[in-house]
Formats: structure tokens, C-alpha cells, sequence
């Protein structure tokens, strides 16, 4: 009966997949949209329930090793399907909106998902490359959605060739670490750790792949493109479960697979960390276009999370997973208003420059809008601030001070650049009236609610994290054998 342990270890991925494969049966034979989107919403609110009941439940290997499940799987697992369930309830409206809302898109979101949990949950090499490139194919097919536009073509061109190329850096890692164990299991290859030249060069090779998947700098450059041309919503998706996914992974590989002991890891990871904090919010002060922002703000929010990993420790470890949801909950609120105001005709709302008068023309979008670029730049007592709390601690606790303090500083400057869309809601006259379509219940239900997640996480993410910090300190520490 070992098959139905593998199959139950995994269920929330297979619920998705095949959720997946009969989206795109139903749009071939029936063209049916209105069902394809709502067996989409079933099957990522089923996989949600088990994800977050598999949290508490106990942790262990299936198939042959191949992955695990409960623990920090099943927490990125959760994060992962999250995401992209609430990414779905606010791409149906704005997508019809924009007239590209395609049966494909929700199966591509399946497939793209179901790819994540494989990577959240990987236990071998062969199921990160599986994982990752499953996910990468489906979100360069989104990315090229709108393909009658110009921006559209090239972020999918760009996220195409840069993911290619990402991914070659990655195979040739694994081919190097194979080649110095001569195993692709994860807990084999930590167990035959060195510090060879093969070995370390390996794992150099493979965090650079995973560089480029998170957007850190210097492999940032497809970025602020790629969120500029994909659908607004698809960009939230890309920027959050998936993001979710690669750092989850990259959480067992930096603190298992390549140990400090055959190499300096915590100190490249930190120079990493601090460049792209830095860069990121730099070059975010400078932006008019409000996607261009987010997106940039994205790679400085990856930097700050890089800060929990050069930590090397289980206290900057539990940080990252718990900054991972505080950024999915804040990140999808803050795409999901400007979506909506994109929607209205008349004036271009990526531009920052025509936010100005919305404060007053929609309070509520304008309040939510402030609730979550408040939270990123991380302003207490929101879940951003606490996120941000969590991972600068843990690089004080294991001694880089140096770490924490950039940190703190290119926190700071951060708020520059999301005050300003609030100063032009508030403070200045609208540039002509623009008649605003009503945002329909879902949309604003699930605006709604990631507000007020915002500030729940914000004021009690005590629970949720020692929860988290429970994974390294009792049965997740037990299972990978320390």
C-alpha cells in the first residue's frame, strides 16, 4: 500500500493537476469559461485545506525519497496555493476586463501551481529541475498572454531566453554535484559533502540558477520587463507562488545540501543580499510606471529575504517562510488595486503621475492600496514591519550586524517610493474625471480580506511563527537527521 502513502503525501499536487487537465478537456470540447474558472477556484481551495492540515500533521519522505511532505513542505505548499487561489479570484474579473480571459490561462495557473508544490516539496535534484521547469514553461506562456502588444511579446521573449539560460546554469550545477557524490538525493549529497572544486563549484553553479529565478541582483535584468508586460494579475502570480516556491526549495538546499562547512555560502549569499537591496530600491525611487515599482520593490523584497538565509541559522530560516507569506498577503493586495484601476478607461493607471485625486474618487481602494504599500515598507503594526522584524533579527542573533543595519537603512528609503503613490492620491487634483467601472463582489471581497490578513499577521504572528520555528527545533530537524 505504499503507492496511497506517495499518492496522500502529494494529494494537494495531484488535485491540481488534474484540475489542470480537465480545465483544458472542458476548453477544447465545451468552451466554457465560467467552469473552468470555478473548477480552478475548487481545486486550489481543496489543496489549500489539505496543505494547511498537512502543517500540523507529521513529516516524512515518499516517493522513494523523492520529495517530503508536512513541515516546511507543506508551509510552502500552503503559501504556494494560497498565491495563486487568490491571484485566480481577482484574474477573472480584470481579465474579462482586458479581454483576454482564455479557458488556457486557469490551466496554465494549474499547471504552473502544480509545478511549485513539486519544487516546495523536492527532495532530489531531479524533482527541483522537474518542479521548476514545469512552472517556468506555464508562466512563459502567461507572460506572452496579451500577445497583440508590443511590451507583451517581449516580456514573454525575455523571460523565455533568461529562463533558458538560468536554467543551464542550474543543469550544469546538478551535473557537477552529481558528478562529486555520485547521487542526486538531496540528504545523500549533504551526506557526501566536501570541499572540493567539483563539489563546491556544483552548488556555486546551482544557487546561481536559483538567483535568477528569485530575481537577485546582479541576475535581476528580466524583471521589471516581464511585470510590465504580463497581465497585472498573472504578475502577481508570477511575483508571489512562485517566488514562494524557488525560496522554500532553495531554504533545503542552502541549509542542507551545500553546509557552510565546504564553503563560505553565508558570505556569498550575504554580498548577494545586500546588492540587491540596495539596487532594488534604488532604482524603485526613480519609477513612474507602477508595475515597474512593484517590480523592483520585488527584488529588493528578495534581498531582504536572502538576509534571513546569509543568517544560516533555524531562526533565519522560520523568518524567511514566515516573510514569504507576510509578502504573498501584501504583494497580491497592492497588484490587485492597481489591476483594478488599470481596468478603467480614459487614462493610463500604471502611470503614477494619474493616481492623483483617486484617495477621494474611491476611499476604499485608495485605503487598501495605502494599507498594503504601507505594510511593504514595512510600517508597524502590519505584517510587512514584522516580516521584515523577523529576518534583520535573526542576521543580528548570528552576528551580522553590518547585514542588518543595510537592511534596515534600504528599508527606510524603501518608503520614499510607496508614500508616493498615497501623496498623489491624497494630495493632488485629479487630472480629469474618468468614469470608474464597479469592482464586482468577488474582487473586492478578496481585496478585503487580504486587508485585514495584513493586519491580523501584523498584530498576532506570534503563533504562526513559532509554529514555523517548531519545524527546526523538533520533528523537521529529527527527519533530516541532525
Amino acid at each position: 500500500m505504499d503507492y496511497l502513502h506517495d499518492l496522500n503525501a502529494f494529494l494537494p499536487g495531484i488535485i491540481v493537476a488534474v484540475a489542470g487537465l480537465i480545465a483544458l478537456l472542458i476548453d477544447a470540447y465545451k468552451d466554457d469559461h465560467d467552469g473552468i474558472y470555478g473548477l480552478a477556484v475548487a481545486a486550489l481551495g481543496a489543496g489549500l485545506i489539505l496543505a494547511v492540515m498537512d502543517m500540523f500533521g507529521p513529516v516524512g519522505e515518499a516517493f522513494s525519497g523523492m520529495i517530503t511532505y508536512g513541515g516546511v513542505s507543506a508551509f510552502g505548499s500552503t503559501v504556494v496555493l494560497f498565491g495563486s487561489l487568490f491571484c485566480v479570484l481577482i484574474s477573472r474579473e480584470y481579465l474579462k476586463a482586458v479581454e483576454h480571459d482564455f479557458g488556457e490561462v486557469y490551466a496554465m495557473i494549474l499547471f504552473a501551481t502544480t509545478g511549485m508544490l513539486a519544487l516546495a516539496s523536492a527532495n532530489n535534484l531531479v524533482m527541483i529541475f522537474v518542479g521548476l521547469e514545469t512552472m517556468s514553461i506555464c508562466l512563459y506562456v502567461l507572460a506572452g498572454l496579451i500577445k497583440d502588444r508590443k511590451t507583451g511579446a517581449e516580456a514573454a521573449l525575455k523571460y523565455f531566453l533568461l529562463g533558458a539560460f538560468s536554467t543551464g546554469f542550474l543543469l550544469y550545477g546538478m551535473a557537477l554535484l552529481y558528478g562529486a557524490t555520485g547521487s542526486l538525493s538531496i540528504p545523500e549529497i549533504a551526506r557526501q559533502a566536501s570541499s572540493d572544486l567539483l563539489f563546491v563549484g556544483g552548488g556555486g553553479l546551482l544557487l546561481v540558477g536559483f538567483f535568477f529565478k528569485i530575481s537577485a541582483v546582479p541576475f535581476h535584468m528580466w524583471t521589471p520587463d516581464v511585470y510590465e508586460g504580463t497581465p497585472t494579475t498573472i504578475t502577481a502570480y508570477m511575483a508571489t507562488a512562485s517566488k514562494s516556491a524557488a525560496f522554500v526549495a532553495l531554504i533545503v538546499i542552502v541549509s542542507k545540501m551545500i553546509p557552510a562547512e565546504t564553503a563560505d555560502w553565508s558570505n556569498v549569499i550575504e554580498v548577494i543580499a545586500i546588492i540587491t537591496m540596495i539596487l532594488g530600491n534604488i532604482i524603485a525611487l526613480v519609477q513612474d510606471n507602477m508595475k515597474r515599482m512593484l517590480a523592483y520593490s520585488s527584488i529588493a523584497h528578495a534581498g531582504y529575504l536572502l538576509v534571513g538565509l546569509a543568517a544560516g541559522t533555524p531562526e533565519g530560516y522560520s523568518a524567511v517562510l514566515f516573510y514569504l507569506l507576510a509578502y504573498s498577503i501584501m504583494n497580491i493586495g497592492a497588484f490587485g488595486i492597481v489591476a483594478y484601476y488599470e481596468r478603467q478607461q480614459g487614462l493610463d493607471f500604471t502611470d503614477v503621475n494619474n493616481y492623483a485625486g483617486l484617495g477621494f474618487k474611491r476611499p476604499i481602494m485608495g485605503v487598501m492600496l495605502s494599507l498594503f504599500l504601507f505594510s511593504l515598507a514595512g510600517i508597524p503594526p502590519l505584517v510587512g514591519f514584522f516580516g521584515k522584524y523577523l529576518v534583520f533579527a535573526a542576521a543580528i542573533n548570528a552576528g551580522m550586524i553590518g547585514l542588518a543595519v543595510v537592511g534596515v537603512l534600504a528599508s527606510a528609503a524603501s518608503v520614499y517610493y510607496y508614500l508616493r503613490p498615497m501623496v498623489y492620491m491624497y494630495f493632488r487634483e485629479p487630472h480629469k474625471d474618468v468614469p470608474f467601472v464597479q469592482a464586482g463582489m468577488v474582487y473586492k471581497t478578496t481585496l478585503i480580506v487580504l486587508a485585514v490578513m495584513t493586519i491580523y499577521f501584523g498584530v498576532a504572528f506570534g503563533g504562526l511563527h513559532d509554529l514555523l520555528s517548531s519545524y527546526y527545533t523538533g520533528n523537521w530537524v529529527a527527519f533530516l537527521g541532525n
